[in-house]
């Protein structure tokens, strides 16, 4: 298929290396066009615009780093809006509000666009090699059309319906999940490490026991080891998943009691160990506090 690619960051440029690796021919866009270069010396071409990028692909795709992002590729004389033709399909990846997969909904349908939502959970490597989990959502037709991008980024995908924001809830909450799983990581390793047991050997009881899901074995050992540089899943954009999340909460009435815990210590972890830390760096103020 003839697509375009938007969002070229440590997840983005995987993806794409992913689309070109299944046969499929590649436009790129990046705010920062030097980013691409790994792309275009394998043949994507690089769009000067989000409408250049756009204009001709059967589906374009984006992975930006939040809504505001998002919103400014989308609107305005250069946007994608400008540059899709009609029918044309657009995936959006970022983790974003509901509110505004909604919004997008709209304004591609009267557009007479296609569009589903299909945020990803899996860490850039796994986006390199096309092994994301994908959950998904949209019109059937839309659904369809989307199937052979989805199968060239994931392992597996998980359809949650007609409504595209369906997803993007999905998404938040497991990201929620992720973040009460660093918390309570953490809170293990401070309480063993604070009565004389090693990090190392927690970690060797943990993984060898029944903490050795997925979860566990990507964001035990950076635990463990202290080591949140580089970020795979960087603070200050889990601090606005779970902002997103709570917005999320609000809107249909739920409570989450430990997303405020969780939120509270995120937002200290980007005050005191920066704002290029890895998520896990949460156990560091766990530790401290």
């Amino acid at each position: 298929m003839d697509l375009a690619f938007l969002g070229l960051g440590q997840m983005g440029i995987g993806m794409a290396g992913a689309l070109l690796d299944a046969g499929h021919t590649l436009t790129v866009w990046n705010r920062s066009p030097d980013k691409a270069e790994p792309l275009t010396t394998r043949g994507a071409r690089l769009a000067r615009t989000p409408r250049e990028a756009a204009d001709g692909a059967q589906a374009v795709l984006t992975m930006v780093a939040d809504d505001a992002a998002l919103e400014a590729i989308l609107e305005g004389a250069d946007g994608i809006l400008a540059g899709m033709a009609p029918g044309a399909l657009h995936l959006s990846h970022s983790t974003i509000a509901v509110a505004t997969a909604d919004k997008l909904a709209e304004r591609h349908a009267a557009a007479g666009h296609r569009f589903v939502s299909a945020p990803v959970f899996g860490r850039p490597p796994v986006a390199a090699q096309g092994k994301l989990a994908i959950v998904a959502a949209g019109s059937p037709e839309a659904m369809e059309a989307a199937a052979p991008i989805l199968d060239a980024l994931g392992r597996v995908t998980f359809p949650m319906g007609d409504k595209p924001s369906a997803a993007n809830l999905v998404k938040l909450a497991g990201n929620f999940m992720i973040m009460a799983t660093v918390e309570a990581y953490g809170e293990a390793m401070s309480l063993g490490e604070k009565g004389g047991v090693a990090r190392e050997k927690m970690l060797e009881v943990f993984s060898g026991t029944i903490f050795d899901g997925a979860i566990h074995k990507v964001y035990g050992p950076p635990i463990a080891e202290r080591r949140h540089r580089p970020a795979g899943f960087a603070a200050p954009l889990g601090l606005k998943d779970m902002r997103l999340a709570g917005e999320a909460a609000e809107a249909v009435g739920a409570k989450l009691p430990l997303l405020d815990l969780v939120r509270a210590h995120l937002t200290e972890t980007v005050k005191t160990e920066g704002s290029d830390v890895d998520v896990t760096a949460l156990a560091e103020t766990i530790a401290k506090l």
